[in-house]
């Protein structure tokens, strides 16, 4: 079983991206962290060594998207060459793979909806909170004080 990890970094406006993808067993998992500037190689290691487990664990726990494997077809010659240059093009602007795109787009709906869940919490608390207040002005009002 192999597995392969890539980090790819792009300028997603207005920022520098960067994607790491863990493919193994025809699945990929992805997750991204912003940079802001754009990085340099030496800042990017540096990046890598302090925050490399964390950013790895983080693509670890979302969930994993099953990559489509297709049969070969055998093409002409020149729209093989064709193909090639329109996928090197593609991985040198710093696209992302389809299944990593869906694998993002996973991990931003559990960002999403673990958010709500713990602003609803927030709310929750803060109007007990201030009907806890409000009881114990009434009281305090009550009694004359």
């Amino acid at each position: 079983m192999t597995t392969s990890v890539t980090l790819t970094v792009c300028f997603d406006a207005p920022f520098w991206v960067g994607v790491l993808e863990i493919a193994e067993a025809g699945e990929v998992r992805a997750t991204r962290h912003v940079f802001g500037s754009e990085p340099t190689d030496a800042e990017l290691y540096q990046f890598l060594l302090r925050h490399g487990t964390a950013l790895l664990e983080r693509a670890q726990a979302n969930p994993a998207v099953p990559v489509e494997t297709r049969h070969p077809v055998r093409h002409n010659p020149k729209r093989a060459v064709r193909l090639a240059a329109r996928e090197a093009a593609r991985v040198a602007q710093g696209r992302r793979s389809t299944a990593s795109q869906e694998a993002l787009r996973l991990e931003l709906e559990q960002r999403k909806s673990s958010a709500a869940a713990e602003s609803k919490r927030r709310k929750q608390d803060e109007a007990e909170r201030k009907y806890a207040l409000a009881q114990a002005k009434r009281k305090r009002r009550k009694r004359g004080h």
